[in-house]
């Protein structure tokens, strides 16, 4: 990416490396690129290609980017940080895998709060400042030579300004007066959180009540509220949510909803 834009300077890749590459450490590589067409797609290529553990993928401009439901996303160079990592969560259960995007989310709604921003986190992806949508996250399992893995990738609004905003509800760190808006310094608070989030998570086997569950239903707000959810068949919920099962799925007047059944939870009208 050429440095045209003040606002937007490049990622600094030796910064990254450095902060958070090195032996003992559990992030294993930094690869950093102008543009690309999915972070997602070259995670997932390199876990087949046999990558560890660790390995990071971002880019000042992704021009295919992927959300839920194969949803298009895309922003303009140099304003999100964009990044996708290779997971291998070999000591958690299969089924207790749900709750690694929420667990995501948690790390994000973190990050937010340290550039000094008020977040709160949309069941079961999003995150969100006063109803706009700041970050998304889509999960993906790959069948790797290796065994199963999880690319995660995320899209942080850094410095979007209001006439590129791709919805009108959507917002960035910029637009909500954040105190660090340099992709580099984001991004290295966001891999952090997310190191220790998943290494506490990992080391309990992934168990929900072991406080991962607790800690995103105090920082979820979508509990509480008169939701619709809309649900394949077009079939239609609307009830209050009342809290994340074991499974991390949404109850909706005691009705357990996956994510995977989801193409919409908004507020009730």
């Amino acid at each position: 990416m050429s440095y045209r834009d003040l606002d937007r300077p490049p990622l600094d890749v030796a910064a990254l490396r450095a902060a958070l590459t090195g032996p003992g450490r559990f992030w294993t590589e930094v690869v950093v690129t102008d543009r690309t067409g999915s972070t997602n797609a070259d995670v997932a290529a390199a876990a087949r290609a046999g990558a560890p553990e660790g390995t990071i993928h971002t880019t000042d401009q992704q021009t295919a980017g992927r959300g839920r439901l194969d949803r298009t996303w895309s922003s303009p160079a140099g304003s999100g940080a964009i990044v996708s990592v290779l997971l291998r969560p070999d000591a958690v259960p299969a089924a207790r895998w749900v709750w690694l995007p929420l667990l995501v989310g948690l790390a994000v709604d973190a990050t937010v709060h340290e550039c000094g921003v008020e977040s709160g986190l949309k069941w079961p992806n999003d995150v969100l400042v006063d109803g706009r949508k700041i970050a998304g996250i889509l999960l993906e399992r790959v069948e790797t030579p290796q065994g199963p893995a999880a690319v995660i990738g995320i899209g942080l609004n850094v410095t979007l300004r209001r006439d590129e905003l791709p919805v009108p509800g959507a917002t960035s760190l910029a637009l909500e007066g954040a105190t660090k808006t340099d992709r580099t310094v984001v991004l290295r608070a966001l891999l952090r959180n997310l190191e220790a989030l998943y290494r506490a998570w990992s080391a309990t086997g992934g168990d929900p009540a072991a406080g991962i569950r607790d800690s995103y239903a105090r920082r979820c707000v979508t509990l509480g509220s008169q939701v619709r959810v809309m649900l394949p068949r077009d079939e239609v919920l609307e009830g209050r949510a009342t809290g994340i099962d074991e499974l991390g799925r949404l109850l909706v007047d005691g009705r357990a909803i996956s994510a995977g059944d989801v193409t919409h939870v908004r507020p009730a009208k």
